[in-house]
């Protein structure tokens, strides 16, 4: 006789042992409903972009957003900047990405898989050590250096020279919710031949907004973050730079030195034109999460 059959035989042991199976298979179904639901988004979001794609303002098979990519990255950066650096070409393929988290989603993780080598900047030591450990290998050989900081306006460009960065370097990316455009604008010495920086879209294409500079402060979660898109417009172009692209969902701008626009982009190259609103749902599209290089 099975140990089941012998405590079946125990008074009000069958009812428990029922019971236990009937929140098994509650636990499976719930299991089941949390995925089809995930797919069922993707699938969704997957529909509404091609729906999208097929309005007038995207016709340009040049048009930025038609090369959106998850692989790495949160959104479709993967594919834009594979796109740019198709169009613009690469020099030192460098990178610097300020905010990474654990580095296994981030705007740089494919390029450093394409042998790119960079620099990656994390505040929050536990983050920073999962990023240490996740890439071990790349730090070792000094493809990538990693370092722990809170990034502010007025440390950065001091944090990025102490590190050994270049002045020049293929692409920046910026993004630390609250302080980027902050940061951002900090790091005018650093030349960068494409920038991907986090803009706050909920403030449409026109509003130059910018939040207060605020060091010791982070994200609230709240729509009062960063800076609106002509914002970073403006700054842009007081460095030289002009704005070519947004990713879909409202999340990250794209920015390349003024002359390689001109020569490798359709115009006009402002908010009012590339301003993409939030529709953060759609990182569901992709449906495949990131993960380690190995």
């Amino acid at each position: 006789m099975s140990l089941t059959s012998m405590l079946r035989r125990i008074p009000g042991l069958r009812g428990l042992i029922d019971m236990r199976r009937e929140v098994l298979a509650m636990r499976w179904d719930i299991l089941a409903i949390r995925k089809a639901t995930q797919d069922q988004l993707g699938a969704m979001a997957a529909a509404y972009v091609d729906d999208l794609l097929q309005q007038p303002c995207y016709a340009d098979p040049r048009h930025l957003a038609r090369a959106e990519l998850r692989i790495h990255s949160q959104n479709g950066e993967d594919g834009i900047i594979a796109e740019i650096f198709r169009r613009i070409g690469t020099t030192s393929r460098t990178f610097v990405e300020i905010g990474v988290e654990s580095g296994v989603e981030t705007n740089t993780t494919l390029l450093l898989r394409q042998g790119w080598r960079g620099y990656w900047i994390e505040g929050r030591p536990e983050l920073a050590a999962m990023a240490q450990a996740n890439f071990a290998a790349e730090v070792a050989s000094g493809q990538l250096t990693i370092i722990e900081a809170m990034v502010t306006s007025d440390n950065a460009a001091a944090l990025l020279r102490e590190a050994g960065v270049p002045t020049e370097v293929d692409l920046l990316s910026v993004d630390i919710d609250r302080n980027t455009w902050h940061v951002w604008r900090a790091l005018g010495d650093l030349r960068a031949r494409a920038s991907v920086i986090e803009y706050n879209a909920s403030f449409g294409p026109q509003m130059d907004w910018v939040i207060d500079d605020a060091p010791s402060l982070s994200w609230n979660n709240t729509v009062n973050f960063g800076a609106s898109l002509s914002a970073y417009d403006r700054l842009g172009r007081e460095r030289g730079l002009s704005l070519v692209g947004c990713t879909l969902n409202g999340s990250n701008a794209f920015f390349v030195e003024s002359p390689l626009a001109t020569a490798h982009f359709v115009g006009p190259f402002t908010s009012e034109a590339l301003w993409e609103p939030p529709r953060y749902w759609l990182r569901w599209r992709d449906g495949h999460p990131t993960g380690p290089l190995r």
